[in-house]
């Protein structure tokens, strides 16, 4: 199998990844912060190693600012629901995931004021534009890193530096950036940062998480037991336990700390180097099929290219890549349906393909030699 759907979750992880999750099912698998017993002990260092290793591959300075949700849909909610309140004002953008967009018009109907600001046709949100909507009760900016439908990086700097100059709250949904692409939170200066654990980070299923910077209070989604100030009937105040309430999925994060480990190890510009290269192959080669439109034709790096094949039915093209060819893409709207409107494709989508960290010069070939074929027939 040729599997080009990196971009919904990762395949094939790293060898590490299935053995320490078994190895934590099989010998420290208890309750990390419950109980002072060595298995419990083990488990609770081996989470804390994982926030230790997800500060070093953003460059954050306190690990204990990671907060651990089953996926970054759970990390945006808890932003999202934890901060904004009825008057408040977001300014958001026309290439947002329905994990933002679905939340927010939830908070909408509660009295939150949205300002939706429209990409450009390549998929890329300008600063100019964001900056008209800012209002005097605007609380939040918030961005994709990079779309999960073109690949389209933002500049998301220039937008943090827009966002601190009007004293706003900056959030990056860092979903399909996190391990392809360089996310530099101290950099940025961000106050929040959601990730998935399972795409680009090479972890499981079921882990993810939001960073919150130092002194940014959110309000709780969910309370209960966190293994701390046992005492008392009122949540804890400091982070992560405020945020982490009920058993947390250890093996799941055993097994992204083996991810976030391999990935540093070898090094993730390295990494980012390899796979820009790769996609360049994959643009390269789709522009020359005449048929075929490639959309978001920005600078490589994230992985993703989505394309449209003249009088093609995108799902069926998807279907066909995968019977006769035995490539897996991803055909449809991908989640994100005011992305796809931005670009022109709301009914029609696109065929995404989404490269990996163990995608091959090969496998990029065979798929250009598959799309020829189906473009022909």
């Amino acid at each position: 199998m040729i599997y080009l759907d990196n971009a919904a979750t990762s395949w094939p992880k790293p060898p590490a990844v299935a053995r320490e999750m078994a190895r934590c099912l099989q010998e420290y698998g208890a309750n990390p912060g419950r109980s002072g017993h060595k298995m419990a002990v083990k488990a609770a260092e081996k989470i804390f190693e994982c926030r230790e290793n997800l500060a070093a591959m953003f460059g954050a300075e306190n690990p204990l600012s990671f907060v651990f949700t089953a996926n970054a849909t759970g990390a945006i909610n808890l932003a999202l629901k934890g901060l904004l309140r009825p008057g408040d004002h977001v300014v958001y953008s026309s290439m947002e995931h329905n994990s933002v967009v679905r939340p927010l018009k939830r908070l909408e109907a509660e009295g939150v004021e949205l300002s939706l600001v429209q990409a450009d046709e390549e998929g890329k949100v300008h600063p100019a534009d964001l900056a008209k909507e800012i209002r005097k009760n605007t609380r939040l900016l918030l961005v994709t890193h990079a779309s999960n439908v073109t690949g389209t990086v933002n500049d998301v700097k220039a937008i943090s530096c827009l966002a601190k100059e009007h004293r706003l709250i900056f959030m990056v949904d860092a979903s399909q950036t996190a391990g392809s692409y360089p996310v530099d939170i101290g950099g940025l200066k961000a106050d929040l940062v959601a990730f998935s654990g399972h795409k680009g980070l090479l972890g499981p299923q079921g882990t993810g998480g939001l960073y919150i910077r130092e002194g940014l209070h959110l309000a709780t989604l969910v309370e209960g037991g966190t293994g701390s100030l046992s005492e008392n009937l009122l949540q804890p105040e400091f982070i992560p336990d405020r945020y982490e309430s009920g058993t947390l999925n250890t093996p799941g994060i055993a097994g992204l700390n083996e991810g976030l480990k391999y990935l540093l190890q070898i090094g993730p510009e390295q990494i980012h180097a390899r796979k820009k290269q790769l996609e360049k192959e994959l643009r390269e080669g789709l522009s020359d099929i005449p048929k075929v439109r490639i959309f978001g034709q920005g600078d490589p790096g994230v992985g993703v290219v989505s394309i449209t094949l003249a009088g093609k039915d995108c799902q069926e093209v998807c279907g066909e890549l995968d019977e006769k060819y035995h490539i897996a893409a991803r055909g449809g709207l991908h989640c994100a349906y005011l992305a796809h409107k931005t670009i022109g494709t709301k009914h029609t989508g696109t065929v995404r393909f989404s490269l990996g960290t163990f995608t091959t010069p090969q496998e990029i070939e065979e798929t250009l030699q598959a799309v020829k074929i189906i473009s022909r027939s």
